[in-house]
């Protein structure tokens, strides 16, 4: 047991992963190079095996968050002015979360991660080829983007494997369930019961990334060599660029214009919670410094209790909106797919429905898997491009979690100007934003294992 727990610290699983990319790339090497067609289906198994187990919890993991993140808005408190408050603030994130995911989709036709001679080799094998087509096709006009929306009946959706309609019955089951209120109950805590079960079978499956990347990185090298690397370096160059564009441009826009607070003093008392945020690479960890960077910047602190903890659940423009779309983008382009503007589309609308319905589920892995998995890429290659991803991700996750963090003040800050509950005595005040007893929280809870980029 001493060993799960320090299996499952960040930096272990973080080196494990490392360990497994280099392991799996060496045995790939072998195989190529010595014509071991017995190692290189081996390795191909160990990755479908891997991938198989992922595949098994994106229907239900698709209908049960957003259920639950439908219902879960009934917590935002009584009253017309909580409902008030509650709504603007949903709103403001689903609006920063649909132009940051506008942004990441800009980055990512720009430095076109993934692009290359991989794609090319991927797609010309039959059975991956076979699949991109079908997914394209399915996606090929506004009518077959609408009727992609309705299952035959209740059952057929999830025995299909249909996202689309899962996602739409989802949606009104939902509001269903929402509208009905104490009598749905039930529904809903049995809902809520299935997503915690799936999201800790998905933990379980995530602790076996090591032993799928050895397979699914093992094979890709036997049959497409070096070229697998070469995508790695773009991909998190357009990450930081992407997410670097809403925390300096979209944040001071809104923050100077909408606020009417300055960027600089934003920056000044915000800028321990973000920097937290980076090292940390958690939204939860950093919580209490988020709370207090806000209260610090003039926001009520009743309202700052209530928004930032709604934030660090759901507001995450670095993880669930930028990521998403660059890693759905790169996915696509290793699988030799050219998405058409229904797809892109489609990555919008999972980025948008992360602020809107799926609090506390919008981690990258979550909301990377969701919005492939919409847009219909093959499976095959979204386990490859989230393996690789995981290669590379603590270097990305710290500039995607500092966006988070910045985010989740940016819009209390937002809407407490625009509902009178910014103090300009206090934001004008010269705050020490060192970190207070809050602080010293947060840095406790950073030692405990925490789902990165949270």
């Amino acid at each position: 047991m001493s060993f799960i727990r320090t299996y499952t610290r960040p930096r272990v699983f973080a080196a494990a992963v490392l360990g497994s990319l280099v392991v799996g790339a060496l045995l790939g090497v072998l195989a190529r190079t010595t014509e071991a067609s017995w190692l290189t289906d081996l390795l191909d198994q160990i990755g479908t095996i891997f991938t198989t187990l992922l595949q098994i919890a994106v229907i239900p993991l698709v209908f049960t968050a957003i259920v639950v993140g439908i219902n879960s808005l009934r917590n935002l408190g009584g009253g017309k002015k909580a409902a008030r408050l509650g709504g603007k603030t949903v709103l403001w994130f689903a609006i920063t979360s649909f132009i940051a995911s506008l942004i990441g989709i800009a980055v990512a036709k720009l430095f076109n991660p993934g692009s290359g001679g991989l794609g090319e080799g991927v797609a010309a094998t039959a059975k991956n080829a076979d699949k991109a087509t079908k997914s394209v096709d399915n996606w090929g006009s506004w009518s077959a983007f609408v009727e992609g929306f309705l299952p035959k009946n209740f059952f057929t959706a999830f025995t299909e494997g249909s996202t689309l309609q899962v996602l739409f019955l989802a949606v009104i089951i939902g509001a269903a369930a929402y509208s009905l209120g104490d009598k749905a109950k039930p529904f809903v805590d049995f809902t809520t019961s299935v997503f915690e079960i799936i999201q800790r079978y998905l933990g379980w499956i995530v602790r076996l990334a090591p032993i799928g990347i050895v397979g699914l990185i093992g094979a890709a090298v036997a049959n497409y060599g070096d070229a697998l690397f070469r995508p790695l370096f773009t991909t998190t160059l357009a990450v930081y660029v992407g997410c670097l564009v809403v925390l300096l441009v979209v944040y001071p826009i809104l923050l100077q214009f909408v606020a009417k607070v300055s960027p600089l003093k934003f920056f000044s008392k915000a800028g321990t919670a973000i920097q937290f945020a980076f090292a940390s690479q958690s939204s939860a960890a950093t919580l209490p410094l988020t709370r207090q960077s806000a209260v610090n910047l003039g926001v009520q602190p009743a309202y700052a209790a209530f928004a930032t903890p709604l934030g660090s659940a759901t507001k995450m423009d670095g993880c669930a909106a930028v990521f998403p779309a660059i890693g759905a983008i790169f996915i696509a382009n290793l699988s030799g797919v050219s998405l058409n503007i229904w797809q892109y589309v489609g990555i919008v609308v999972v980025a948008v429905l992360g602020a809107l319905a799926t609090a506390g589920t919008t981690g990258w892995l979550t909301a990377l898997t969701l919005t492939t998995a919409f847009i219909g890429l093959d499976a095959q290659q979204v386990a490859l491009g989230i393996a690789l991803i995981y290669s590379v991700n603590p270097i990305m996750d710290m500039m995607r979690t500092a966006t988070n963090v910045a985010g989740q003040i940016v819009v209390p800050v937002v809407v407490a100007r625009g509902e009178g509950l910014l103090d300009d005595e206090v934001l004008n005040s010269p705050t020490d934003p060192s970190p207070t007893s809050d602080g010293e929280a947060a840095t406790a809870s950073a030692k405990e294992p925490a789902t990165a980029g949270a």
